[in-house]
């Protein structure tokens, strides 16, 4: 059976180098994308008045077609953008009111790219994906992270997830 695999990137800019980023990996490992950015996904509501947007219609589509779901993200103030970060606090809906959809995340797999000017990326920055990972019962397969100057660099963007 085959492992399919997607990417979904979470940046302001759907032509920045994060968009590049995914771009030549999802060629590298056959790999589908999904921008953000074509969505409409609003806050997180304790009392879910936005269960009309994008957000549940998107995680039914990736959890019915994907095995590996990799995450894309510039690196914005020391953490994750804030469209991917909205998309995570989503994920309080399927464990809250959607519990039977929060469920099918369990025995996927979860794999981070991140990208900003710095060679190197504090250990703590993808903290909040190893712990969701873990939380929603997902195998979390690591990151990379890639400054400007990697971004050139194609052996290394070759490596993902070999």
């Amino acid at each position: 059976m085959e492992n399919k695999k997607v990417i979904i990137v979470g940046s302001s800019r759907s032509d920045g180098n994060t968009s590049k980023i995914a771009d030549k990996i999802s060629n590298q490992i056959n790999a589908d994308i999904i921008d953000l950015k074509d969505y409409s996904i609003s806050y997180y509501d304790y009392e879910s008045k936005n269960i009309e947007d994008d957000f549940l219609c998107l995680i039914k589509s990736i959890l019915e077609k994907y095995d590996t779901i990799i995450f894309a993200t510039p690196v914005y103030w020391y953490a994750m953008s804030g469209i991917m970060k909205v998309f995570f606090d989503r994920f309080s809906d399927l464990i809250r009111t959607e519990k039977e959809i929060g469920r099918k995340f369990r025995g996927k797999e979860m794999f981070v790219i991140s990208n900003s000017d710095d060679d190197k990326l504090d250990y703590d920055f993808h903290l909040p994906f190893r712990l969701s990972a873990n939380y929603l019962g997902m195998k979390y397969l690591g990151e990379q992270h890639f400054s400007y100057q990697t971004i050139k660099d194609q052996e290394h963007i070759n490596s993902i997830l070999s």
